[in-house]
Order: structure tokens, then sequence, then C-alpha cells
């Protein structure tokens, strides 16, 4: 029996590929239309964004695809503090043009509600035209292994009921910037003895204050 795990680890070379899919995941939602209220300029701006935390993503985390390339997820591994972006503000200014300031309204409030216990963090989940359920469970496979929970925060419905139905349970509920309802979901390792630790950080960065990593400002699609 073919013990294959039905998803690669992205390359450098899968950026723009992966980048693309975030945004046209996202592109129907009503918090992209938030971000970039100009339609035509909507999915490449969402693109251009997605590109500068994927790359972030394949030096401090780690990005999946499936074979044909239709789903891909994005995560990172907080189990320390990590910079942000290389020339992030310069390179998010460019990205985002007017809408730059939406951007960093809406990483600060994901940011502010990030759990400080070391986890696995996965950050983006995009599947346009479906393969959502085989993109995030191999890649989920892949995170156990590191023994780390792993945390996210689904801006999509139907994403929510996939990760509950491979283990992460809702903690808690907040608003984005344009009013969408976030639900922050905690996964426990099921490697840790005991069964895991099903308790949920509580202590969160205050909105006011700068993330460890110096990072003011992030984003996700979901």
């Amino acid at each position: 029996m073919s013990t294959a795990l039905p998803v690669a680890r992205a390359r450098w070379c899968d950026i723009g590929r992966i980048a693309d899919l975030v945004a046209e995941a996202l592109m129907p939602t009503a918090l992209a239309g938030w971000l970039v209220p100009d339609a035509p300029r909507r999915l490449p701006v969402l693109a251009a964004v997605a590109r500068i935390w994927t790359e972030h993503a394949l030096l401090f985390g780690d990005a999946f695809l499936l074979p044909d390339g239709s789903a891909a997820t994005v995560w990172f591994h907080r189990y320390r503090p990590i910079p942000a972006p290389h020339r992030y503000a310069d390179r998010l200014a460019a990205a985002a043009g007017p809408y730059e300031e939406r951007f960093r309204r809406l990483g600060e409030a994901l940011t502010a509600r990030r759990p400080v216990e070391p986890h696995n963090h996965l950050a983006l989940l995009a599947a346009p035209r479906g393969g959502a359920a085989e993109a995030v469970t191999g890649a989920q496979r892949r995170m156990d292994t590191l023994s780390l929970p792993t945390y996210a925060h689904p801006c999509a419905g139907e994403q929510e009921d996939l990760l509950r139905r491979i283990g992460y349970s809702a903690q808690e509920t907040f608003a984005a910037p344009d009013g969408t309802e976030l639900r922050a979901l905690w996964r426990s390792t099921p490697f840790r003895a005991g069964g895991g630790n099903d308790r949920w950080p509580v202590r969160h960065r205050g909105p006011g204050r700068a993330d460890r990593d110096g990072r003011t400002a992030r984003w996700a699609a979901r």
C-alpha cells in the first residue's frame, strides 16, 4: 500500500502559483471587497500581497501544494519569534497601493488574537476550485510530526467546518475591520503526552502593541 502523502512541499518556483490561488480563493469574499474596493484591481493586489507572505513562509514555515497545483496551504512555524518580511513596509505599499492601510488594519486585528504559545500557524488555505480537504489534511499530517499544536482563523464557513472535522476546536470569535466574523481555531498535537494540550492560550497581544517579531501587520485568506 502506498504511503505517499497527497501534498508536495512547495519550492520557490511555486510562489507565484500559490499567490494566484490565494487571490482567486479570497476574491469573492466580502473581506476582499473591503480590502480592495476597486474590483478590476482586486485580484492583482490580493496576489501581490499574498506573494509577500508566501515567500516569507518558505523562509520561516512551509507551504504545500496538491500534486496538480489546484490547492495550497501556507504555514508559519511560530515556536520562536520570526522577523517581519524583508522590507515589508515598502513592499506592502508597492503591492497594495492606496489600500495599504486596510491590509495593515486587518493584520493588526489578526496579530492581536494570535496565541503566544508555540504553535504552527495555518495562515492561508486556498482551494478556489476544490481540493481543500485533501490539501489541508495532507499538510496537517506533516505539521503533526513537529509535535506542536496548530492554529487557524478561517473567514469562510465551509473551511471552518473542514478544520473542525480534522480536530480543530473553536475558541473565540472576533470581527475583522470590515465586520467579517472570524473564529480562532486550535488543534492540539496528537503526539503530546496525556492526549495533548486542550487549553486555549488566553494571553493575546493587545491591539495597540507591536508583535514580538516587529510585525504590525499580517493578513490571511481563509
